[in-house]
């Protein structure tokens, strides 16, 4: 059996999951359109496609995924999934459904002004590295980036979230979930001076075993969108209290996140796990981890 990791990107994540080896899984690196040349019946696709970095949308090769649905391939995160991961709007709506606690959040588009009470946040629908998302502590500042993502195309294309503030504390929780089960975990630490945590702003990573409440609530947001394989921002709002502050559906972790097992390990283990509980075909063989080809048979003793 094949699994291809469906991504335009190397990159340390993709490659470190590439580069586990998983008994009866070749698994691989491949581009949306060469993956429907590869990948066949009874084969696994998992989708790693990221936001654009112009922000205006998801990278190329939706259509490509919902094609290699139709021919029989298993799609980890397909095209939905991203959708609602990578679409902060369709993630608000997701947890708001399920009543996880997430900041009230408002759509507006070009000539809006947000009704949520100030202070607030500024952010593109279609986001990452932190880039555009503003905190407007006041009037003043609300117009001033309100003109300002006037000039921005994605937000001619697809508009902002105005969200309520949820105070920072100068760092926060992310957490990877795979398969519906946390594999790995990090605390990223803000740089001095700012209110974000992303890395790309300075931030740093620093090792740390999430609390089981955080544990529960990622798991739970990850179980919102039916995503296989996500990234999930908590910040701590009080004593073992979080609030989802954003999904990631491509979300990009090193060998810091290890919780005792390598990530990367934990992660295609999980997912390859998942897939030969659900179509039989696989079993789950060996100390381990590993995957083993079984046939499967009727009437199998299940003690």
């Amino acid at each position: 059996m094949q699994f291809g990791i469906v991504t335009h990107r190397a990159g340390e994540t993709n490659t470190n999951l590439a580069a586990v080896p998983i008994d009866g899984l070749e698994v691989f690196l491949v581009p949306p359109a060469a993956a429907l040349a590869r990948l066949g019946p009874g084969d696994l696709a998992l989708a790693r496609l990221d936001v654009r970095e112009s922000l205006d949308g998801i990278e190329d090769g939706l259509p490509a995924l919902s094609c290699l649905e139709e021919r029989g391939v298993k799609v980890l995160n397909p095209p939905g999934v991203l959708l609602s991961a990578h679409d902060k709007l369709l993630t608000a709506r997701a947890l708001e459904r399920t009543g996880l606690p997430h900041p009230e959040t408002e759509a507006i588009g070009p000539g809006d002004t947000p009704s949520l009470p100030l202070p607030l946040v500024l952010k593109p629908r279609f986001g990452s590295w932190g880039r555009d998302v503003v905190l407007c502590r006041n009037r003043g500042e609300l117009e001033r980036w309100l003109a300002e993502f006037e000039t921005r195309p994605w937000y001619r294309t697809h508009g902002a979230l105005a969200q309520e503030l949820i105070s920072p504390r100068g760092h926060d929780l992310r957490l990877v979930v795979a398969a519906g089960h946390v594999v790995g975990a990090i605390k990223r630490v803000a740089a001095p001076g700012e209110w974000r945590t992303n890395l790309a702003l300075g931030g740093r990573r620093v090792p740390v075993t999430p609390p089981p409440a955080a544990i529960r609530l990622a798991e739970a947001a990850a179980r919102s969108i039916g995503a296989d394989l996500v990234g999930i921002d908590l910040l701590p709002t009080g004593p073992g209290r979080f609030c989802v502050i954003e999904l990631n559906g491509a979300v990009d972790f090193g060998a810091e996140y290890s919780l005792g097992t390598n990530v990367f390990a934990a992660t295609l283990d999980a997912l390859a796990r998942a897939q030969s509980l659900a179509n039989g075909s696989l079993r789950w063989g060996g100390t381990n981890g590993s995957l083993a080809r079984a046939e499967s048979s009727a009437g199998q003793s299940r003690g």
